[in-house]
């Protein structure tokens, strides 16, 4: 039976699981979701021995219905190939007392990766179920690992175009130079005058466009997205949420059927709703534990119930959750009102005109399987140094934040279910924080001297992203100011 897709904006129309990956967003501004969560139609114990290629089939059938089995099958194994340095692509890794599962063993280095590699390949693929003629013009704003991860994906991707939008001084030297280097004659980077929220604002803006809608339509193009927006981005991280899972009962760390806590590092919210929708599926998972960093608007939403964005913007060492609109809420906030679209649309209007809303007590009572924590900059630090020399094991600070939530968590509520973190970025690519964590003394060291100290006390092989930016090419140099980002696409596809 197909599983069809509506909008959290609009119940009426419904589209396919491949019309929802080609259109990114709904024409209506909301993000498309599945009619209900698909139950898993094989038991943890069934899923113990299978690959990660396999669990990521038993997946994804569930929810990518019109999809035929050849031609998922055809995307997950272009996807998850060697472009992973670990054949078991995601590996979990026991840390003390709990279960790092580490996500950043593709080509950049990022969780990003694990559904940045398969995106090019289901929306190809549905661009030629749909019949769909037109050039796919990729649309991404970044706060740093998104757009690195989907120009990797999509570079020399025929049929395909992609322009990435990043807020300037607001990534790591190590996430700039892996975007502004990449290869790739259907490439484009531009830097923008402002940070990531307002990159984000500009792209949903332009997806909401029907005057520029019809320009590219003459000019042959139309617009996707590669953000968590998409649901061919929310799905695949479903799976390793489920793989995890299944491993942690392989190795015997679980018994059938116990409970496990999962911790996520939290800026845009699409990697903890995959979590969510692992758990709806079957995974289980007892509490999701929402790890922020000091920019904590989503620990002040499931605390009280208001999401406020009027806030100072803190730029952190955890760049990539230094987000105070975070787009993905939207599904879970359709979800807990009971899928009225109006109550959701009421509340993003709220949110687009004030800068807050506040969800009502019934909603709220749905929340309960969420709670929220965040980690101060000195207490992610902290738990970088305090980790490093308890164990001799380097995470990098994303990670950090979600350790450090986890962990007060454990201490205040006294729950000592096991728990697994989502362990989202190499330590090398936020490499500078991480390393002046461990120790003070490199606080004023160049990042790129530090790349062999951190393999030397780490003990873990330089990766490939790193190699190749030492010494690439400057190719991406473009920066417009927050205003002007429709004139820059304009420009760059030649509109």
């Amino acid at each position: 039976m197909n599983l069809l897709y509506k909008s959290t904006r609009n119940n009426d129309r419904k589209v396919t699981a491949s019309e929802a990956i080609l259109k990114g967003l709904a024409e209506d501004g909301g993000l498309f979701v599945p009619e209900y969560i698909p139950k898993l139609d094989v038991t943890m114990d069934g899923l113990k021995d299978m690959t990660y290629q396999e669990t990521a089939y038993a997946v994804m059938k569930q929810f990518l219905t019109d999809f035929t089995e050849e031609e998922l099958k055809s995307c997950i194994d272009r996807a998850y190939d060697s472009k992973f340095d670990t054949e078991v692509i995601a590996p979990l890794v026991k840390v003390g007392d709990v279960y790092h599962l580490e996500l950043f063993h593709g080509a950049t280095i990022a969780f990003k990766d694990m559904a940045l590699s398969i995106l090019p390949h289901l929306l190809t693929t549905a661009a030629k179920k749909n019949n769909v003629s037109n050039d796919i013009v990729i649309l991404t704003a970044t706060s740093g690992d998104t757009g690195k991860a989907a120009l990797a994906g999509f570079a020399d991707v025929p049929g395909t175009k992609i322009i990435v939008f990043y807020p300037k001084g607001g990534v790591s030297r190590v996430q700039e130079l892996q975007m502004v280097t990449q290869k790739g004659e259907n490439t484009s980077v531009v830097a923008i005058h402002g940070n990531f929220d307002n990159a984000q604002s500009g792209v949903k803006a332009l997806f909401e466009d029907r005057e520029l809608e019809k320009e590219l339509e003459d000019a042959g193009c139309q617009f996707s997205s590669a953000n968590s927006i998409n649901i061919g981005r929310l799905v695949p991280q479903v799976v390793y949420y489920v793989y995890a899972y299944a491993k942690l009962l392989q190795n015997e760390e679980i018994a059938a059927g116990e409970e496990i806590n999962v911790t996520v590092p939290t800026g845009n919210f699409g990697n903890i709703l995959a979590a969510y929708y692992a758990k709806q599926m079957g995974v289980p998972i007892a509490k999701l534990i929402c790890a922020s960093n000091e920019n904590k608007v989503l620990f002040d939403f499931f605390r009280t119930g208001v999401y406020d964005r009027n806030r100072e913007f803190i730029l952190t060492s955890s760049p990539s959750m230094d987000i105070l609109i975070s787009s993905n809420l939207e599904r879970l906030i359709y979800t807990i009102a009971g899928q009225d679209a109006e109550k959701n649309a009421e509340l993003m209007a709220q949110l687009r005109e004030k800068g807050k809303y506040e969800i009502t007590p019934e909603m709220k009572e749905k929340l309960e399987d969420f709670v929220g924590g965040y980690a101060t900059e000195e207490e992610t630090g902290e738990t970088v140094r305090r980790t490093y020399e308890r164990t001799g094991y380097v995470m990098d600070t994303h990670t950090a934040v979600a350790a450090s939530v986890c962990a007060k968590y454990r201490k205040d509520s006294g729950d000592e279910k096991k728990c697994l973190i989502a362990s989202t970025a190499s330590p090398y690519k936020f490499i500078h924080s991480v390393m002046s964590a461990i120790d003070e003394k490199y606080a004023s060291a160049d990042e790129f001297e530090l790349i062999d100290e951190l393999n030397r006390v780490s003990g873990t092989p330089i990766p490939n992203a790193i190699e190749e930016i030492r010494s690439a090419e400057i190719r991406h140099s473009r920066e417009c100011d927050a205003d002007r980002m429709k004139d820059t696409v304009k420009e760059i596809l030649g509109v």
